[in-house]
């Protein structure tokens, strides 16, 4: 069983083979780990991932040499603990060592390639972004300022709140979903800042409705990782939500 593998250019294990490795029941190592969580990440952030096989999502992390070799100490110093911390360290020697050694001009041309290939798709993304950057400015141009925010309508600042309090979303969430999602609702309009020291300035508003519907779909696409805490195809990372939308 291969222990180490190499995650974002790291050397890393995981929770799954820390309980495969050491005949632990992996639900223990997990508690372990959250247990500890304050002691680990002084060795840098943990990385928690959830994977569902069908069944009930399968939370684990990612640990580096140091985390990883942390952990085995709050377990029972057992016989197989033993074995298994040691060869642990072995492979992640091993990993170093393999590194460490120069490239072949294969592998030269293959990691340029790979290179090539990641900065062709790092340039497609930026000039899809850019499109849509565009066709918002030329919507914005066209759209609608009152003078007054209508009754169907809401304000950046309504949305936050009634989104915190509705599904636990953060504003960050919240401006992912309207400004950044490709299903992002459009802004309904404008409306002039009527307090004095505004100096004219405006700000969108979204319909209601429209909003309402955005999220519900954002909300029920959402993958739950733990009872409070969920994850989106199209979100980095995960995001608190205590309540789910109906499906």
């Amino acid at each position: 069983m291969t222990i180490v593998i190499i995650k974002d250019g790291d050397a890393v294990t995981t929770t799954l083979a820390i309980a495969k490795g050491t005949l632990s029941d992996h639900a223990s190592v997990i508690k372990l780990v959250r247990t500890y969580q304050s002691d680990l990440e002084e060795f840098g952030l943990l990385d928690f991932k959830s994977e569902s096989t069908g069944g009930r999502p399968t939370e684990y992390a990612f640990l580096n040499e140091p985390q990883s070799t942390l952990l085995l100490t709050y377990m029972r110093n057992t016989d197989i603990v033993r074995a298994f911390k040691k060869k642990l360290v072995r492979e992640f020697w091993e990993m170093v060592q393999q590194r460490n050694q120069p490239m072949t001009q294969a592998e030269i041309t293959a990691a340029n390639a790979n290179h090539l290939v990641a900065v062709e798709r790092q340039q497609r993304e930026q000039q899809v972004a850019l499109e849509r950057i565009e066709r918002r400015v030329e919507d914005l141009s066209q759209t609608t300022v009152w003078d007054h925010c209508p009754q169907n309508c809401q304000s950046l600042t309504r949305i936050k709140e009634t989104m915190l309090a509705r599904h636990g979303l953060s504003g960050a969430v919240v401006d992912y979903v309207l400004k950044v999602w490709p299903n992002q609702p459009n802004p309904a309009g404008m409306v002039r800042n009527g307090h004095e020291e505004a100096l004219g300035s405006q700000y969108l508003v979204w319909s209601k409705s429209h909003v309402t519907a955005a999220f519900h779909r954002f909300v029920s696409e959402s993958t739950m990782a733990t009872a409070t805490q969920a994850t989106h195809p199209y979100f980095e990372g995960r995001f608190r939500l205590v309540q789910k939308a109906p499906q």
